[in-house]
């Protein structure tokens, strides 16, 4: 890309503000745990909901949901309007998560149900985090230097890194710099300021593609009605739904299906939006540092306003990158997106949005929208530095370590941060040889939730599950999707590896991920219900405040005293927009 003045005085002046409200923060950063950890319980709801957004958004939404929509069109819409899910957050679990006053998710499962409960969990939350979100974080800033600045490379000697691995490592170094020093109340502040450059830049991004390419009428005749379809079909064109493999289309039986079919996105992807946003680490850190139950339930509400947004700054901008490219108007596009018998490179769709800011927007607006698409890349990867550093030393370190100091604890977490971004370094590759970026992530993701999302939720609403009935839950859950990973790495890893066609290890590797998530989900109740009615009940004494059926009246008064009318109003609009988005996109 050939930078104009006016890009790099944009691109420099936004980091200079950014940096300056990084130092401001971090020299008011007390060297206490509550402070660095949660930002001494002290973030307003518009600080909250902007944090939660801005993480949530980084690597995998700008680089991997856009391509996505070059690819698939509005099929990935669904985890987007998963917004309700923050409602979820708001309504039913910040009650619980403000009156246990607890540092981490493990910590809630602990008092809810045994210390080896969160052991466990931490673990598969640190596990979690290096196969997607470090490592996805780190790839998807290598994936848009790549695209932005192709010639960039570093000759060191003994090798020569390519952009691709040039934007990676700076992504770490920038992002490490003020997440280590300043902890969570560094991470919340500039993300907010993040949010607001991001959605501008990307709103810029969606009005000068659609001039480019003639108005929203125009892309709608260009890529089709099926594009904007959420409901896609359970048996892809031209399947019998027979078990039986379908050569001519390299594509199974319905259930193989690899078109994200309707039934998957119905059953399946709330149980890992449900897992995401109202129990994940990574996102309910920002509510734990709310003063309040009022504040923490307002900063959800206006998280899932945000969360609406990325159907049209994201989903969009990749279709009419499709468009474009297609239609041959950017022929510099076309030629990075489609092969010679003018068929799409599925692999090459994860550059739609870089390539769209490269090739469409005028000189300054760019630099706005380059500026804002690293610093959401950044963001990403501080919010889940801060939120490993917080689950290892509170639920690792402290436990071992129980007469530990504040200031040593405040050490351990950016010693922590530093071993995971090494470890997410070494995950690229197996990224990098998946078919796309927010494939691979959310098929990561729902092989890892439903056992999170099957404790937690029952845990909360029904108060006969015991700790014996979690920890079998979660240890199959766990060893259920480890396995399914085991399985699907040496294809990614190995070009040209397959199993034998047939086998049974085929037949997992080429199990569309959705169903095998259902597959977990329901395996994970029926071993938490069995085992807990098998065994003692728990102490209902013990969990008082911990599930709706050992809440007081007390607890009750409190919760109803922290909302008003203006929040269910809020709370329904939201409802309606998702609403009319479903209708609306239906082919």
């Amino acid at each position: 890309m050939d930078f104009a003045l006016l890009d790099w005085v944009a691109i420099v002046g936004y980091f200079l503000i950014l940096f300056s409200l990084a130092v401001w923060v971090i020299l008011r950063t007390k060297d206490t745990a509550d402070d660095y950890f949660l930002a001494g319980r002290n973030l307003g709801w518009f600080v909250i909901g902007a944090s939660i957004f801005a993480s949530n958004i980084g690597s995998e939404h700008i680089v991997g949901l856009a391509g996505s929509g070059a690819t698939d069109g509005v099929a990935m819409a669904h985890y987007e309007l998963h917004a309700w899910c923050l409602l979820v957050l708001a309504w039913v679990f910040v009650p619980f998560y403000m009156r246990s006053k607890v540092f981490t998710m493990p910590e809630f499962l602990e008092r809810r149900f045994s210390a080896s409960s969160r052991w466990v969990l931490s673990l598969i939350s640190l596990v979690a985090y290096v196969l997607t979100k470090i490592a996805v974080g780190i790839f998807a800033g290598g994936v848009v230097f790549g695209a932005l600045l192709p010639e960039l490379h570093l000759d060191l000697g003994f090798v020569d890194l390519d952009s691709f691995w040039v934007g990676s490592i700076i992504v770490i170094v920038l992002t490490g710099l003020y997440t280590v020093l300043g902890g969570l109340r560094a991470v919340a502040y500039t993300e907010a300021l993040q949010t607001v450059i991001l959605v501008m830049g990307s709103a810029l991004v969606t009005f000068f593609g659609l001039r480019a390419l003639g108005g929203w009428e125009a892309l709608r005749e260009t890529v089709g009605s099926e594009m904007f379809n959420l409901w896609r079909p359970l048996v892809p064109e031209g399947v019998d739904g027979t078990w039986a493999p379908v050569r001519e289309t390299g594509r199974m039986a319905w259930y193989f299906n690899d078109n994200y079919p309707w039934i998957g996105m119905l059953f399946c992807a709330p149980i890992v939006g449900l897992w995401y946003w109202c129990t994940d680490q990574y996102i309910v850190q920002r509510v734990l540092g709310a003063p309040s139950e009022r504040q923490a339930r307002r900063g959800s509400i206006c998280a899932a306003f945000f969360k609406l947004l990325p159907v049209f700054i994201f989903i969009i901008p990749g279709i009419i990158a499709f468009a474009l490219a297609k239609t041959g108007a950017v022929p510099a596009m076309k030629a990075a997106m489609f092969d010679a018998n003018g068929q799409l490179l599925r692999d090459e769709g994860q550059k739609a949005f870089p390539l769209l800011v490269a090739h469409v927007l005028p000189a300054g607006v760019r630099g706005i929208v380059v500026a804002g698409l690293l610093a959401a890349l950044m963001s990403s990867l501080a919010g889940v530095f801060n939120a490993c550093a917080t689950l290892f030393t509170m639920d690792f370190y402290d436990k071992l370590r129980p007469g530990a100091s504040q200031h040593q604890l405040v050490w351990m977490g950016r010693v922590a941060t530093g071993v995971m971004v090494l470890i997410g370094l070494l995950w690229i590759p197996v990224i990098r040889g998946g078919k796309g970026l927010y494939d691979y992530l959310q098929g990561v993701q729902a092989y890892l939730a439903p056992p999170i999302f099957v404790v937690f939720f029952l845990g909360v609403f029904i108060k006969r599950v015991n700790a014996k009935g979690c920890l079998a839950a979660l240890i199959t859950g766990f060893a259920m999707g480890l396995f399914r990973l085991a399985v699907d790495t040496p294809v990614k890893l190995k070009t040209g590896f397959s199993y034998a066609e047939g086998s049974f290890f085929w037949v997992v590797n080429n199990t569309f991920f959705q169903y095998y998530s259902l597959l977990i989900f329901l395996v994970c109740i029926a071993v938490m219900l069995v085992v807990s009615y098998m065994t003692a009940a728990p102490s209902y004494e013990r969990l008082q405040g911990l599930t709706y059926a050992t809440l007081t009246a007390e607890d009750r008064r409190q919760s109803r005293a922290s909302w008003n009318y203006v929040d269910l109003l809020v709370t329904g609009v939201v409802l309606a927009i998702i609403a009319t988005a479903y209708v609306y996109f239906r082919g």
